[in-house]
């Protein structure tokens, strides 16, 4: 009897370990379970304000472009696009235009030494930009003499200054027109706020902060417009100088190698 009454307690032990295991571990699970849930619906949160974030900015803008007026915020914007195709459009030949004069210059006069003339040009008209064509301008005149090749070199160089300042003039007139095109912009977007008072008869704040708002936002545009195309203007101006000075010794040091291979 007692062995049954002690086989019964055991039972009863074991069971009750048995359930309480089994719902800490349901405890556990659903916990995990929540967790996992709970995470990846922030992540889907963030997912779907990222792009709300930037159709908004694009809204905003298209809305204050709008309420600027179409016709001197489109002029301004033609004004942009135009500046920015000419700066890429320069930029892109500037650095096609680059080019390692020591390097060059090392090669002609290694030419110069081992196969004359011929194979310094040779050399230059399979280099690109403005330093091989200048130094194959002085090559191809220095059977007339040094002065002439010197005469030939810096004639060519002031053309291939032009090549480089092509088209940059316009970039100085779009930053110029942008602002002045906002400016006006705003004067016009005052007198209509004033004709607006004119014919209401009354002096209506609304009347007065839609007027100058309108007025307000061709200005912003115009100066937001120059101030882009000036950034992209000064990299210009300082990479075409950056070329010249390179003209300039590489043209120097062509003379003195011309000098002293007729020796």
């Amino acid at each position: 009897m007692k062995r049954v009454l002690m086989a019964l307690v055991l039972m009863g032990v074991f069971m009750t370990t048995a359930n309480t295991y089994a719902n800490a571990t349901a405890v556990d699970e659903n916990t995990v379970v929540s967790v996992q849930d709970q995470e990846m619906a922030d992540e889907a949160m963030a997912e779907e304000e990222m792009p709300a974030a930037s159709a908004s900015f694009t809204q905003e803008l298209k809305k204050r472009f709008i309420e600027g007026g179409p016709g001197f915020m489109g002029i301004v914007l033609i004004c942009l696009i135009l500046g920015l195709a000419i700066a890429i459009e320069r930029i892109i030949f500037l650095n096609l235009s680059t080019t390692n004069t020591a390097k060059l210059t090392s090669g002609v006069e290694d030419a110069l030494a081992s196969g004359g003339v011929e194979a310094a040009k040779e050399l230059c008209r399979n280099t690109k930009g403005p330093v091989a064509s200048i130094f194959y301008q002085g090559l191809d005149r220095v059977d007339e003499g040094v002065e002439n090749a010197e005469k030939a070199v810096v004639a060519y160089g002031g053309v291939q200054m032009g090549q480089l300042e092509k088209n940059v003039s316009w970039i100085s007139l779009f930053i110029a027109l942008a602002p002045m095109l906002g400016f006006m912009g705003t004067v016009i977007g005052m007198i209509q706020a004033f004709d607006k008072i004119e014919a209401a008869g009354d002096m209506q704040p609304s009347l007065v902060a839609g007027g100058i708002k309108v007025a307000l936002l061709t200005t912003v545009f115009g100066l937001i417009v120059a101030i882009i195309l000036q950034i992209f203007y000064n990299y210009i101006v300082a990479k075409i100088d950056s070329i010249v000075n390179d003209m300039e010794d590489a043209s120097i040091t062509l003379i003195d190698i011309l000098v002293a291979h007729k020796k």
